[in-house]
């Protein structure tokens, strides 16, 4: 069977963007080449190129396994990009991406990228995770394996993102070359603060010279994204097989909606993203603060009651009128956290982001979003009840309730847990049988729970009575209550 490839003739019904890849060069190399990057920042990118062109394609880094390598290099970095709405679905070929590096296997070709002068961005999606970053401190790790790794020296080249960014502007700075910005495009807040700190932090274990050097040269603007965006099944691959014709290993399907905010701070300069689309602002805070805890916060409340309650994807959920109720319920309490956001009204927004939820054609399964809790309730959950218990309690027990749910559905899976704390999680609660017990433990893990929230009694004692809620009625049944 034929593969989708630069030079593959498309059907009418298929778009792309028109230009002529091999006449534009690489100047953003991208860390962590995800599902979510091919749907968002390279179909920004490829928009772009189309409208100004300039050197701006991508050159793709897989930090992990060699999959999206393997597949998207047999495509010439080429992959149809589906759009699939409530009535129909669109198909549009990317052309931004180069090609794709494996890290494990081609350090000396990345450190190459990440050295030459034509690459001018450096840009990252690796999930809260792979900051390496400690959460009580918000700096370094020194208990990560890939930081632990990467400052002894162990490998010859890097294995965290982390220690890559450290290394190639090291190698610019010897060289004399300009240094590249550093793009965050995470679920962070502020996530270019978080993305520098740690990143000197590295640089210190180099040099101080060399943290001198990024700290004065190198700019690190903060970014909000959003594009709902399902992992790859085989029916992504057999829809695109239909609407392009071809055999496509790396396609994606993803949501018509997207949306990206980013500070207009770029030390050696920038594709033209908006001409996609990408809004350029000088603080960008209210609009992460509105996603962060409208957006993200719902959707990790509703993964855990719909994984609760046997909800396969998102749409199962919104299509459950309790479960419905309670995904409206979080977000009009949520919004009360949110400052003002330009041109944008909170009550529509939350409409919109229903339907989104609501798309029958978007396979958003529940146990992904659930990965990683305890990396993501910090700043979706945790830092927003802060804000409604100092006001006191009316408003609190939705965001109790979703810890709460999260507790359960802990429990439930603790022996398949996905999670960078899922050890520490299991040995915490390890023989625990009532709930009292288990959320003092939970409250009790280091750096997890703002004090306003672990030093609060009538916060532990509103998730325990969820939590006993959960165990003894179940999801349905505890939403009534609240």
């Amino acid at each position: 069977m034929e593969h989708l490839s630069a030079n593959s003739k498309l059907p009418d019904s298929v778009t792309s963007a028109g230009y002529a890849p091999d006449r534009h060069g690489v100047g953003i190399v991208h860390l962590g080449l995800g599902a979510f990057h091919r749907a968002h920042q390279a179909w920004y990118t490829d928009s772009a190129i189309a409208a100004a062109g300039g050197n701006w394609r991508i050159l793709g880094v897989s930090l992990r396994t060699a999959d999206a390598a393997n597949a998207l290099n047999l495509q010439d970095g080429r992959y149809c990009l589906i759009e699939r709405g409530a009535s129909r679905d669109t198909a549009q070929v990317i052309d931004a991406l180069k090609g794709v590096l494996y890290a494990p296997e081609q350090g000396k070709e990345l450190l190459a990228a990440l050295s030459a002068e034509t690459t001018r961005i450096v840009s990252l999606t690796i999930t809260e995770k792979g900051y390496c970053r400690d959460v009580a401190t918000g700096g370094l790790d020194r208990n990560n394996v890939s930081i632990v790794a990467d400052l002894a020296g162990e490998k010859a080249y890097p294995v965290s993102a982390i220690g890559w960014i450290v290394k190639g502007l090291e190698a610019r700075r010897a060289a004399g070359t300009k240094p590249f910005t550093v793009l965050s495009c995470d679920n962070l807040p502020d996530n270019g603060a978080v993305l520098r700190r740690v990143v000197l932090e590295f640089a210190e274990q180099v040099s101080s010279e060399l943290r001198s050097w990024i700290s004065e040269n190198t700019s690190f603007p903060s970014t909000m994204v959003d594009r709902i965006t399902p992992a790859q099944t085989t029916e992504t691959r057999a829809l695109a097989q239909r609407l392009c014709g071809y055999e496509d290993l790396a396609a994606i399907e993803t949501e018509p909606f997207s949306q990206w905010v980013l500070e207009d701070n770029f030390c050696n300069g920038r594709p033209l993203w908006e001409k996609g689309g990408a809004l350029f602002v000088s603080d960008i805070a209210a609009y992460e603060t509105m996603k962060l805890r409208m957006l993200n916060g719902t959707h990790s409340m509703l993964a855990y009651a719909g994984a609760l309650s046997d909800k396969i994807y998102v749409r199962d959920v919104m299509a459950d009128p309790v479960l419905r109720s309670a995904v409206v319920r979080h977000m009009k309490v949520a919004s009360r956290t949110v400052p003002p956001v330009p041109g944008v009204d909170l009550d529509s927004y939350a409409d919109q982001l229903c339907t989104r939820f609501e798309n029958p054609n978007i396979a958003h399964a529940t146990r992904q979003i659930a990965m990683d809790g305890t990396q993501k309730l910090p700043q979706r959950i945790f830092a927003p009840a802060v804000e409604i218990l100092a006001d006191g309690l009316a408003g609190l027990a939705p965001f109790a309730f979703a810890t709460a749910c999260w507790m359960a559905f802990v429990v439930r899976n603790l022996a398949t847990l996905s999670d960078p704390r899922a050890d520490e999680i299991r040995s915490a609660i390890a023989g625990l049988q009532e709930p009292s017990d288990m959320v003092k433990a939970f409250i009790a893990l280091p750096g997890l729970m703002p004090d306003a929230l672990s030093g609060s009694a009538e916060w532990a004692g509103l998730v325990e009575s969820l939590l006993v809620g959960l165990f003894d009625k179940g999801v349905q049944a505890t939403s009534q209550t609240l």
